[in-house]
């Protein structure tokens, strides 16, 4: 451990959680890892030797820690995180936050009762790229935003407990929550399940926001080739940020009206400069800082209740055929009201 930093517990040593566990100790901050599978714990013991190796949740919580870090399955979030803060800890959740906004809003509660930082992990809002595209974006480089597109598509690990809806898009609802500054006024869903009956391999969600800009997310683990790719359309530029090449290029591309007809401009792309460090290790470094400042992240637990409110939303809609729904703001707290009215 590095003198000075926070000391971390990382709990779920499996897929996604060796990475945590491999950035916590890179930061100096790692001291505990808990996963319940002997296999997990191999990995744990591989990656972090000097950390303490424990296979049980009360052992982790009673460890001198100051913060926890939940990388566990997605239906274990909410269990695992209110214990972590009734036990006075920070708190990290991978995405989503809980696979409920009730238990969302459960969880933000009790974090700002017991004085606890929350934060979500959507990792892509600490990418150099996305923060550069956000800089942009604010200096009005682009123009006013007409449009936002993403697509997240692979043949990749097809889940069991969760849908392609909660596991790949919280990714790209929270960028584009972020890029417009703003929640949706309507959500609309619409999907296939093709491997698994009731389990959703592909859906397309479509955002209304209140100033008139759409955005579509189209998110797939049953598709040919690996995409990660958003799109940002200006009244002026155009922005694309391929996630698989790590590259950034800004369009001088455009529709102008000549004499009442559209023309398409059709200037050169040119690629946009960004810092190679690694998000996860940014969001894990910012974690800690909130820790040490009690200040809170990027994407503390008010965030990510603003993802999950559209991810419900957009569920709703799903097995509903698609149907338009409204965000239903009465369901959200004081701030998130507010964070939305000023926003909209």
């Amino acid at each position: 451990m590095q003198i000075g930093q926070p000391s971390i517990a990382v709990i779920g040593c499996g897929y996604w959680g060796k990475n945590l566990v491999r950035n916590f100790g890179k930061l100096g901050a790692l001291a505990v890892c808990c996963d319940a599978t002997q296999e997990g714990r191999a990995t744990a013991a591989e990656l972090a030797p000097q950390s303490l190796i424990v296979a049980d949740l009360k052992a982790a919580l009673g460890a001198e820690i100051a913060g926890v870090v939940i990388a566990t399955p997605a239906e274990t979030h909410y269990e695992v995180a209110r214990s972590a803060l009734k036990a006075g800890k920070d708190v990290f959740v991978e995405k989503p936050l809980s696979l409920t906004y009730e238990q969302g809003a459960d969880l933000v509660r009790l974090a700002d009762e017991e004085g606890r930082i929350l934060m979500v992990g959507h990792v892509l809002e600490y990418h150099p790229a996305i923060v550069r595209l956000r800089e942009l974006i604010s200096a009005g480089e682009l123009g006013n935003v007409c449009y936002i597109s993403s697509n997240r598509l692979n043949l990749g690990k097809v889940r069991r407990e969760e849908n392609i809806l909660w596991s790949f898009a919280p990714h790209d609802i929270a960028v584009i929550l972020r890029l417009m500054d703003g929640m949706p006024s309507q959500v609309s869903a619409h999907g296939g399940s093709y491997v698994q009956p009731n389990i959703a391999d592909v859906t397309i969600t479509h955002m209304l926001f209140g100033n008139g800009v759409r955005a579509h997310i189209y998110v797939s683990w049953l598709h040919p080739f690996k995409e990660q790719r958003l799109v940002v359309i200006g009244s002026r530029k155009m922005a694309s940020f391929d996630d698989v090449t790590k590259q950034l290029v800004l369009y001088d591309q455009r529709v102008e009206l000549h004499e009442g007809e559209p023309v398409p401009i059709k200037g050169s792309g040119d690629a946009v400069e960004f810092k190679k460090d690694e998000p996860l290790l940014l969001e894990c470094g910012a974690f800690l800082e909130a820790i040490k400042t009690r200040q809170a992240p990027l994407t503390d637990g008010h965030s990510g209740l603003r993802v999950l409110q559209v991810l419900q939303t957009a569920q709703r809609s799903l097995v509903m055929d698609g149907e338009p729904l409204t965000i239903p703001i009465e369901n959200l707290s004081k701030k998130e009201q507010q964070f939305f009215h000023e926003r909209t």
